[in-house]
């Protein structure tokens, strides 16, 4: 980014002026440097969350497999190395529902949710509350 500001004084204060495109290069800068701040921030904070074995952080395997975009379930579930077949099974629960459930179909009950949190040994919040990567 190539800036070229001018200095002026009016009334006892020093300006600083800009052509547009440098005012625009350096809004958008700031921009970009707000938002990598903030997913640093994010980052080093489920970071710090899994190193102190809080069960809301999501392992990173998950996370990736949702920002690719996969429901938390079906991210869940291949995570654990089961089928929507071998889950069914586990659970009782048709496959078909748990279809419907990994599409965002259907929504399921606490219930249902907390047995299939249970089969996959993860925290029952990580399903009914939805975290995000």
């Amino acid at each position: 980014m190539d800036i070229n500001p001018k200095f002026i004084e009016a009334n006892g204060i020093e300006l600083v002026v800009l052509t547009r495109s440098e005012y625009e290069a350096l809004v958008d800068a700031v921009s970009e440097a707000e938002e990598m701040a903030a997913d640093i921030a994010i980052y080093d904070e489920r970071k710090a969350a899994l190193e102190r074995g809080e069960s809301g952080a999501l392992p990173a395997e998950v996370s990736a497999r949702i920002l690719k975009g996969e429901s938390i379930l079906k991210a869940l579930r291949n995570w654990r190395g089961k089928t929507q077949m071998e889950l069914s099974l586990l659970t009782g629960i048709g496959q078909g529902y748990l279809s419907d459930l990994e599409l965002g179909r259907r929504t399921g009950t606490p219930e249902t949710l907390r047995e299939i949190a249970q089969t996959l040994d993860v925290p029952v919040v990580w399903l009914i509350n939805e975290p995000r990567a």
